[in-house]
């Protein structure tokens, strides 16, 4: 089978595989990583439908003993009450610390099954089937998860590297081009990060020919981030680009804006800010709204300055009274830049008016 594997070499190493057909083959090439066990497949109602016979044939056929649970598809299920059902699950049927948890989804679902699969028994083996764009190009690695609580996003969560990822690209022809385009947004976001090959492929629009190479250079980049600061103590903070104005965009429109085009958002404004306060170039910034735009991606957020600042306050990215925002220097060049709460209003404002 022809298909591409991308090295993370974090603590615990482990493959991103990504091609197409891959899902006919989870269950050999999980077994190669995690031998024989019981596995705990998570997913959502949605993805339940389209692949989850799919996944639990493969599984069964290499051996495995498999079972699976899925929670009501959308952001709104990522909560402490979805956890614990899962994590009631999971003890129900009786999973031990030598067994895995498999999380089948987009962002929610690898979110939550990492939680879960990190707080059972105080933690399992874990792996995952990326099936959305967004969450092949950057939430399905890095180890990352957690849920929302009503103050804000992503607040409750765990660190814990997967023991493995497998991204079929086949299933994101089944994707809407809403959904398609929120993982546009986090693999832009990537390519200002990157520059080079990657950013000059996004800016051109999302072709289904690059796919591949689109996916293996954001989770290429992402795992060298990680690799160096695995606990996102520093260097990993980079890969927040966007997040600030966006997670507040999410929470103000109550997660009826989605992720993605909530992270389109908060590039541009951050873009025009940059721009306006002598961080980067027009031209940098010009070429980062191009790039959303030609790409079906929303530029101006619904909000007012004064209520995404506001928003924000809860955004786990504070420390004490002041914020690390990250600020475009140039295509392939970004730096974190801490500054005091306070001024937060006066720059989204200049990311959002004239």
């Amino acid at each position: 089978m022809d298909y591409r594997t991308v090295p993370i070499e974090t603590r615990d190493r482990y493959d991103v595989t990504i091609g197409g057909g891959l899902l006919g083959q989870c269950g050999e090439l999980l077994r190669d990583v995690l031998g024989p066990c019981r596995a705990a497949v998570i997913t959502d109602t949605t993805v339940e439908k389209l692949y989850l016979d799919r996944t639990l044939n493969s599984l069964e056929s290499a051996g495995f003993a498999a079972c699976a649970c899925s929670f009501p598809a959308g952001e709104q299920a990522k909560n402490m009450a979805t956890l614990a059902d899962l994590l009631e699950f999971l003890a129900e049927n009786r999973l031990t610390r030598a067994d895995c948890v498999i999380a089948l989804g987009g962002g929610v679902a690898g979110d939550l099954a990492g939680f879960a699969a990190g707080s059972y028994l105080r933690g399992i083996r874990f792996a995952q089937l990326p099936t959305t764009l967004l969450a092949a190009v950057d939430s399905s690695v890095g180890g990352k998860t957690g849920v929302n609580l009503k103050a804000g996003k992503n607040l409750a969560g765990l660190f814990l590297q997967p023991k493995a990822v497998i991204c079929d690209t086949d299933c994101l022809a089944t994707l809407s081009p809403d959904i398609l385009a929120d993982g546009v947004a986090e693999a832009i976001k990537t390519g200002v990060l990157a520059g080079g090959e990657l950013f000059g492929l996004l800016e051109q629009g999302w072709r289904k020919e690059d796919q591949e190479r689109v996916i293996a250079g954001c989770v290429a980049f992402k795992g060298g981030v990680v690799q160096a600061d695995e606990q996102e103590t520093g260097l990993r903070r980079l890969l927040n680009l966007g997040h600030t104005v966006g997670h507040a965009v999410e929470k103000l429109s109550g997660y009826a804006i989605t992720h993605g085009h909530a992270v389109a958002m908060g590039l541009a404004v951050i873009a025009r800010a940059a721009s306006r306060l002598g961080y980067c170039s027009g031209e940098c910034a010009d070429r980062m709204i191009s790039a959303l735009t030609r790409n079906g991606l929303p530029t101006a957020p619904p909000f007012s300055p004064r209520e995404l600042a506001e928003a924000a306050l809860a955004d786990k990215k504070r420390a004490g009274n002041g914020i690390t925002l990250v600020m475009p220097r140039e295509i392939g060049g970004c730096v974190l830049e801490k500054i005091p709460m306070s001024q937060l209003p006066d720059l989204i404002r200049a990311g959002t008016e004239g």
